[in-house]
């Protein structure tokens, strides 16, 4: 079946609509992210009693060959950010600087002010769970 056919049938008005926007149906998506690495500094506790949240950050890295035969390594760091309560007190009790976890979780994209006013594009990590992992 070709995708004019399919969305005919689906009742798609153009053919460059990759899916149907009829609002009776409900389209899956999914947004999963797993991050396996050192977190980069002590958990910190912020928000207030009515909202708290835990953040830290998280290092992985990628190695690349140069056709010369030199390595590289590229570090990417990533902020998490766990609301579960008891996810919180576990990482704040267990999680320290240098330790390797993994994260699986969902990303998000958000925006700050700065200091200067100006605003600032954020990428979080909201954090299903962490594992702690052994040196």
């Amino acid at each position: 079946m070709n995708f004019a056919r399919v969305t005919k049938l689906l009742g798609c008005s153009t053919l460059q609509r990759a899916y149907c926007t009829d609002p009776t149906r409900i389209e899956k998506t999914v947004n999963t992210v797993t991050l396996l690495g050192r977190v980069g500094a002590d958990p910190q506790r912020r928000g207030n009693d009515e909202h708290p949240v835990v953040m830290f950050s998280v290092a992985t890295h990628s190695n690349y060959k140069y056709d010369s035969g030199d390595w590289m390594q590229k570090t990417d760091w990533h902020r998490v950010v766990v609301f579960k309560p008891g996810l919180r007190d576990s990482v704040m009790s267990y999680l320290k600087k240098g330790q390797r976890t993994m994260v699986t979780g969902k990303i998000t994209y958000g925006e700050i002010t700065d200091q200067e006013g100006k605003q600032r594009g954020t990428t979080s990590i909201i954090a299903d769970d962490v594992i702690f992992l052994q040196s």
